[in-house]
């Protein structure tokens, strides 16, 4: 048994953690001319502030406190830009100091690691993440290789419209059906294979959805870890455990064909060209590509699928506008014709509803997290090195100063307006700006209006239970995407 004078001994190396991390918390209370916020309490900070629907807690701190906002999670600063001149200093003025990456606890590789092969996970915007942005820009999203692409993407458009017929009269889940159509368009693309069943998850696509789904909804949970990084080590809420585990499951989908390809190319049998034979011509090691494939699955399939089921609802519940779409399609294609995508930007009206959309509900509503590399001034206000930095781009959307009627679906709003989404209007920034903007947005303002213009130009929609259009439920569920809470579950009828 330890003696008294032992145990006087060793109680300041037990104290010695507690001390550190309480000179940290009030150490880092002290940084001079923050921009404003609510108050934080002890140690927790503001934690409990930031209830269950971030994007819409912020943007009213930032009617309370004004456009730029600091708040302290556990031991860490946030700070939350809302307003279009906020989204300039962060984006434009000062990218370079604020495009580092806030790298959340739940994803298991070292930051050194990810710097090495990731393109959205890496910490700054170093060598690397510019080669494989470049890599992605000229080999994925270039404008050639996008038309290259064309046929092969309304070869799944053509599946999923062939699917819906034989579902006519019958209950669908559109999300679900869209999510595979995506998914299927990408993996062709980059392993020239379908990945996922129309119909269901089936042993063939080993559940594929489902494993994308539960991974972001780990990315996106609130995690202890990331509020106080001296316990992350310890994984307390199993997030990070769950995070490997569906990695996993997910790299299995594609890790044979990963493997074949490579020994075909070892017996010169090779004769594919798709993205997986770039990375593979240019030394990429599995690690490299599993890392690739599975930010440029998930990213690539969520954000498209949530943008098409909030167009649809928006559709369905506002009639005038669904009219309007088909009457435009009906001048642009006969009854039979399959929407080409050489057409699409001729559909000025399709277009808007697809800007309206992601203005009122933009697929990461707060984009992903910055950090701050340094310590910066910011509308005069100073951010802290290491702080975390995000955009209310939710906010920004539906600001009264900006959008007559924000609350409104108003395709009409952009039909005489140059705002675009491709990073220069900073009143509209559904896909971010600078440094950091989605690299996938060549593709995805592609991929949005080809799949809308075919759901509405042979089909009419109807809700399940003879239900109205205005009893449809647009309430929505936080995360890494902006997601319907409800599924929007439709009855398809072949248009006459």
């Amino acid at each position: 048994m330890a003696q008294p004078s032992e145990i006087l001994f060793l109680l300041p190396f037990f104290l010695l953690p507690l001390i550190f991390f309480l000179f940290k918390v009030f150490k880092s209370s002290k940084i001079p001319q923050l921009p404003p916020g609510p108050t934080p309490w002890p140690v927790i900070g503001n934690i409990f502030h930031m209830g269950k629907m971030p994007h819409i807690t912020l943007t009213n701190y930032a009617k309370t406190y004004g456009p730029l906002v600091s708040l302290k999670l556990g031991t860490q600063w946030l700070v939350v830009g809302s307003s279009p001149p906020a989204a300039i200093e962060i984006l434009k003025t000062h990218d370079r100091i604020l495009s580092g990456r806030h790298v959340p606890n739940v994803i298991p590789l070292k930051r050194s690691e990810l710097d090495k092969i990731s393109i959205g996970w890496t910490s700054e915007c170093n060598n690397g993440w510019r080669y494989l942005r470049t890599l992605c820009r000229t080999e994925l999203f270039s404008g050639k290789v996008l038309e290259s692409q064309g046929c092969l993407r309304e070869k799944k458009v053509k599946e999923l419209i062939e699917f819906l017929r034989s579902k006519e009269g019958q209950v669908v889940n559109l999300g679900e059906i869209v999510f595979a159509t995506v998914f299927n368009m990408l993996s062709n693309v980059m392993i020239s294979k379908d990945m996922v069943n129309l119909e269901k998850e089936t042993e063939k696509d080993g559940g594929i959805k489902s494993l994308i789904r539960g991974m972001i909804e780990v990315d996106s949970a609130p995690n202890i870890s990331d509020f106080y990084p001296i316990l992350g080590k310890f994984d307390l809420q199993g997030l990070r455990k769950k995070s490997i585990d569906l990695m996993a499951k997910i790299r299995s989908k594609w890790e044979a064909i990963l493997e074949e390809r490579r020994n075909s190319r070892e017996s010169c049998s090779s004769n594919q060209k798709d993205f997986l034979e770039t990375l593979l011509d240019n030394g990429f090691t599995n690690d490299r590509i599993h890392q690739l494939f599975m930010e440029l699955f998930s990213a690539g399939t969520d954000t498209s699928t949530s943008t098409i089921e909030w167009a649809m609802a928006e559709l369905i519940k506002n009639a005038e506008s669904m009219k309007k779409v088909q009457d435009e399609l009906e001048t642009k294609l006969s009854e039979s014709d399959y929407p080409k995508e050489y057409q699409l930007l001729q559909m000025t009206y399709v277009q808007a509803c697809v800007k309206e959309t992601v203005r009122l509900h933009p697929p990461a509503p707060l984009l992903l997290p910055h950090r701050a590399i340094e310590t910066c001034q910011v509308m005069s206000y100073t951010i802290p090195k290491d702080a975390q930095i995000l955009v209310n781009v939710w906010a920004i959307g539906r600001d009264h100063l900006i959008w007559e009627e924000p609350e409104m679906f108003r395709p009409q709003r952009f039909l005489n307006s140059g705002t675009d989404f491709k990073g220069n209007d900073f009143e509209f920034l559904p896909f971010g700006a600078g440094r950091r903007i989605c690299p996938g947005l060549p593709m995805a303002a592609i991929t949005i209006p080809l799949i809308l213009t075919s759901l509405v130009h042979f089909f009419e929609w109807e809700l399940p239970h003879g239900k109205c259009p205005a009893e449809l439920d647009m309430n929505e569920t936080f995360g890494v995407t902006l997601q319907k809470k409800e599924p929007l579950l439709l009855i398809p009828r072949a248009r006459k």
